[in-house]
């Protein structure tokens, strides 16, 4: 009896360690797959996060400067949406005789035209060479609007740091060009540059011309062009003898500064 104890202690402990690695083996499949969701978990939203990284994704409204042509001015607005054109409108057209009905032929073609592009580089319409002329280069000065304007939220989005050191919003200079008004003896269109919140020069890119408009204009723009920088808002007087043009004047000068955001 005493000689079997020995054997006994081996049996026992051989029985052990088979035990053991057997528990071993049976624990190691369950811990792989938390292992392996550990590793993979920091992976989805790094690639969740990818598609927002871009810029240019909001939507906005530029008018390009009216072109003029032969038979009349011609003006695009675009809304771009994502860096895209996906709508081009004219808000200028030649019109009057035989030009309305050209301008209803190429006006839509046009605007597919640019929509399609994206770009100024459009063919022309047949049947409306000015009309198509004016047209691309309207387009082309709402394309420069929108990529100077991009250009400008890249610029702005650098840090809140560089934000509040520029002192805020509207501490830049703008040119900002008012929509046209339509008067009795033509269009008027103004530009404005406006710098640190205020208005530092005033011009006038269209006004009413020909016959007596003529001498009209001359003394009326010059005076308008003064008080709209003097002023710093649209309510300015209108000049004695050009009541029809000061009062476009002011709509236009409106709308520049609305754009200017006040």
């Amino acid at each position: 009896m005493k000689k079997s104890h020995p054997v006994r202690r081996a049996v026992l402990a051989g029985a052990a360690t088979v035990s053991g690695i057997v528990l071993l083996l049976s624990l190691k499949p369950a811990s792989d797959p938390g292992s392996a969701s550990a590793a993979g978990g920091a992976a989805p939203p790094a690639a969740a996060e990818a598609p927002q990284g871009g810029r240019g994704a909001g939507t906005g409204t530029v008018t390009g400067d009216a072109a003029d042509t032969q038979y009349g001015p011609v003006q695009v607005r675009l809304t771009v949406s994502g860096g895209k054109v996906t709508v081009a409108e004219a808000v200028q057209a030649p019109k009057g005789g035989q030009s309305d009905q050209v301008t209803a032929d190429a006006v839509p073609k046009l605007n597919q035209a640019a929509v399609t592009a994206g770009t100024a580089d459009i063919d022309a319409v047949s049947g409306a060479t000015y009309t198509s002329a004016g047209y691309k280069q309207s387009l082309q000065s709402a394309l420069d609007k929108a990529a100077a304007a991009g250009s400008a939220d890249e610029t702005g989005a650098g840090g809140a740091g560089g934000a509040a050191e520029a002192g805020g919003a509207g501490q830049g200079t703008q040119v900002l060009t008012g929509d046209v008004t339509q008067t009795q003896y033509g269009p008027v269109q103004v530009r404005v540059t406006v710098s640190g919140g205020k208005i530092t020069n005033a011009e006038t890119l269209q006004a009413p011309k020909g016959g007596r408009s003529d001498q009209v204009t001359a003394d009326a723009v010059p005076e308008l062009n003064q008080a709209a920088v003097t002023a710093g808002t649209a309510d300015i007087d209108a000049v004695s003898g050009a009541t029809y043009t000061s009062a476009g004047y002011k709509q236009s000068l409106q709308s520049a500064l609305d754009k200017a955001g006040g």
